[in-house]
């Protein structure tokens, strides 16, 4: 039987210094950073922005409340607005809930179960996604070991 090489899941993680006060924008990209949503030098943040937009809303929006949200927001940053197209915007909305920090209900989004960014890293990425991954690879590591 071949193997698919494609993930089912996958999450990267970095440690960076503490946090300090920093504009919420700054925050977030930050975070982001943290779960690997966005690369370390790269300007295309446009996840940053979306999420910006979920958190600030506290509520249910549409795709396209979010697009024009992105880029009214991005203007008032004096970001460039190049992946502000609505394809680019669903992709990213996608990456947001592979992780299950972004789901949708209808054809709408939130901030799953509007919960705390915290409680969702420890129920949902900690508790179900991190969980699933390593005793993924705990089965590999254990097969290359019963190999050798």
């Amino acid at each position: 039987m071949a193997h698919r090489e494609t993930p089912i899941a996958e999450i990267t993680l970095r440690r960076y210094e503490k946090p300090y006060s920093a504009p919420k924008r700054e925050l977030l990209k930050k975070a982001c950073l943290s779960l690997g949503l966005v690369q370390p030098g790269d300007s295309r943040d446009v996840i940053v922005d979306i999420l910006y937009i979920l958190l600030e809303a506290k509520k249910e929006l549409s795709a396209e409340e979010i697009v024009k949200g992105v880029i009214e927001l991005r203007k008032n940053e004096n970001l460039e607005t190049t992946g502000t197209a609505a394809s680019n915007i669903r992709r990213q909305m996608r990456r947001l809930r592979a992780i299950y920090l972004v789901e949708k209900l209808k054809n709408k989004y939130r901030i799953t179960e509007n919960m705390k960014l915290t409680e969702i890293f420890d129920d949902k990425i900690q508790g179900i996604l991190l969980k699933t991954i390593s005793s993924r690879v705990r089965e590999y590591l254990e097969k290359v070991d019963e190999s050798f």
